[in-house]
């Protein structure tokens, strides 16, 4: 059974950082992709980044890009979502999710989520 578990998420002020983990288990697929997504209330989910199992690499969406950093640690099979410098409108739920896939922040590629972790970033 595919699992993901995501932690890290937190109440944070606005310039601040936050380190989202996402612990996978119960794969085998040979190459994949994990993204990070994220959902607003009353807003569509948003992919927010992607990295690539076979070769690393990684893709991130403008609203984050070079704010936040996706890196992996393949033993521990996790993936983590450095954030910083964050603005009141990163709140959200951030999901990870995990498909066979090239890199993709398209959220219709993937069929296994995590349970989301709560990101408050305060004014």
């Amino acid at each position: 059974e595919v699992q993901l578990v995501e932690s890290g998420g937190g109440l944070v002020q606005a310039g601040g950082s936050l380190r989202l983990s996402c612990a996978a288990s119960g794969f085998t697929f040979d190459d994949y992709a994990i993204g990070w997504f994220r959902q607003a209330p009353g807003k569509e989910r948003e992919g927010v980044s992607c990295i690539s199992s076979s070769d690393g690499s990684t893709y991130y969406a403008d609203s984050v890009k070079g704010r936040f950093t996706i890196s992996s640690d393949n033993a521990k099979n996790t993936v983590y979502l450095q954030m910083n410098s964050l603005k009141p409108e990163d709140t959200a739920v951030y999901y990870c999710a995990v498909e066979p896939t090239p890199c993709t922040v398209v959220a219709g590629r993937y069929d296994y989520w995590g349970q989301g972790t709560q990101v408050t970033v305060s004014s």
